[in-house]
C-alpha cells in the first residue's frame, strides 16, 4: 500500500494539515492515539470514516524518509 493513496494534503481542509482522504481527520490524531497506546481496534469506533488501512496509512506516512507528504 501506498499511503498517497489514503492521505491527502490540501490547503483548503485543516489548514494543509496531513488527513485521510475524503474526511477531516487528520493524520497527526490518528499517531498521538496511537503513542498514547490507543489501539486500532479502540481507534477505529471513535473515528467511523476511517478503516484499519487508514490507520496503517498514517504510520507509513509518519515513517517515510523522504517526507514527501504532498
Amino acid at each position: 500500500m501506498d499511503w498517497r493513496d489514503r492521505i491527502s494534503v490540501d490547503p483548503q481542509i485543516c489548514h494543509g494539515t496531513a488527513c485521510i482522504k475524503g474526511t477531516r481527520v487528520m493524520v497527526a490524531v490518528i499517531l498521538d492515539n496511537l503513542a498514547a497506546g490507543v489501539s486500532h481496534e479502540e481507534i477505529l469506533p471513535s473515528y467511523p470514516t476511517i478503516s484499519a488501512a487508514d490507520i496503517q496509512a498514517a504510520l507509513e506516512y509518519a515513517a517515510d524518509p523522504l517526507h514527501t507528504h504532498g
